[in-house]
């Protein structure tokens, strides 16, 4: 992949989702060419995971690397093609590792979900990132890659069939299986935290094209489901998807950076499927009702201190191997023509989606980013469709366990 001396350094290796990545990296690629590294601040976690692992300082080389201290990542980053960073919330700690990379024209991705932190690093690194040649892809987990390829695989098949692309289309979660960790928590609390304090970021983020270039902000009224709702393409009742805020714009920014390629009239949402009848009502009542008062309780200290406290899993907890290996995803996509002609797809995955699968997403998005040669993908703060497209989907089939397919 490069002259230097990794491939790719997982930086935030003993956090939840940085474990499960090395766990992942030893297992798969202990006997290939593959020259990766796991960094972190703690040398005694690093042995730790070192040890659990079963690796050695030759299959698992480790490095010292402080996210509050800006010398030790630019090191770090000149030693590495692509970084990988889990280190968050990232609006607290992600901005220091972003800034070494920009600065070093190393690559890199994350697993953020957190759009008013992506924003501000739009805003700031944007130009410096092309100059540098530094290619920066965030949200390479399962926010926003399954959503993110899932459109983009869609409106191929649109171009394929109908000559044109889909204005409109839908996002709905059919069946999911899995468990949150701590540190996915600690990032929606923060979100919740900062917009409860700023009116200005609450506006920003009712924005759906709030990380699009600024000189793309269509005037389409875009659908936002907010409670429960009878979807009559699905023929079932619907209700909101938590990761619909993130996942909707990371696409728009897709369509963006595309030139507009679905058109600046393009719709797109999403929500989860609850079921026909009396039944799927009462379970997108319920499902509504669940994601209001996490927010509402998130946004009021007393309430947020103790869900923290009592409530909501810890940074460092998550789901058990089991609960990673007997988890999975399928998504489905519908989309219509400005004709009206009709492209279903879906998109599976099979492990949990946050941790099982994101892992593995998010290793095959930092493997497939560095493949990529600055002749296919310049410098600049990119999704992971502008930045890998195609190429991203076949690697996550062939190798991730995701599936896209016409439905």
């Amino acid at each position: 992949m490069s002259d230097k001396e990794f491939d790719v350094i997982v930086f935030g290796a003993t956090s939840f989702v940085g474990q499960i990545v090395c766990e992942y990296l030893h297992n798969e690629y202990k006997d290939d060419s593959l020259r990766w590294a796991a960094a972190g601040r703690s040398e005694a976690k690093l042995r730790e995971l070192q040890t659990r692992l079963g690796a050695t300082d030759d299959t698992m080389p480790l490095r010292i690397a402080d996210a509050a201290d800006g010398d030790s990542l630019a090191a770090l980053c000149r030693q590495a093609r692509v970084m990988i960073s889990t280190v968050g919330p990232y609006a607290l700690y992600g901005e220091p590792m972003v800034k070494a990379c920009v600065e070093t024209g190393t690559d890199y991705c994350d697993l953020t979900g957190e759009t008013q932190w992506i924003q501000r690093m739009v805003e700031t690194y944007s130009e410096q990132a092309e100059a540098t040649g530094a290619r920066i892809v965030h949200c390479c987990g399962f926010d926003s890659i399954p959503s993110d390829l899932g459109v983009l695989f869609l409106q191929q098949a649109a171009q394929s069939e109908f000559g044109a692309p889909c204005t409109n289309v839908k996002m709905r979660v059919k069946a999911m299986r899995g468990g949150a960790s701590g540190g996915t928590i600690a990032s929606l609390i923060n979100v919740i935290r900062e917009a409860s304090k700023d009116p200005a970021l609450r506006k920003a983020l009712a924005n759906p094209y709030a990380i699009c270039p600024e000189n793309f902000r269509p005037k389409t009224r875009q659908h936002n489901v907010k409670s429960a709702e009878f979807d009559q393409d699905f023929n079932a009742w619907v209700a909101p998807f938590v990761m619909a805020a993130i996942n909707t714009r990371v696409v728009h920014r897709s369509n963006a950076l595309a030139g507009g390629a679905w058109g600046e009239g393009f719709r797109y949402d999403e929500a989860v499927l609850t079921g026909k009848g009396l039944k799927g009502r009462l379970g997108a009542l319920s499902m509504a009702a669940g994601i209001g008062g996490l927010m509402v309780g998130g946004a009021i200290p007393p309430t947020r201190w103790l869900l923290e406290r009592f409530v909501l899993p810890k940074p460092g907890e998550g789901p058990s191997k089991e609960e990673q290996l007997n988890g999975f995803f399928d998504l489905r996509f519908i989309g219509r023509t400005e004709s009206n002609e009709v492209v279903k797809v879906k998109v599976t995955g099979d492990r949990d989606p946050g941790y099982g699968s994101t892992a593995k997403m998010l290793t095959h998005a930092a493997l497939c980013l560095g493949e990529t040669s600055r002749e296919q993908r310049a410098g600049g703060i990119w999704t992971p469709a502008t930045a890998m497209g195609e190429t991203l989907i076949e690697r996550l089939s062939l190798h991730a366990g995701l599936t896209f397919e016409r439905s």
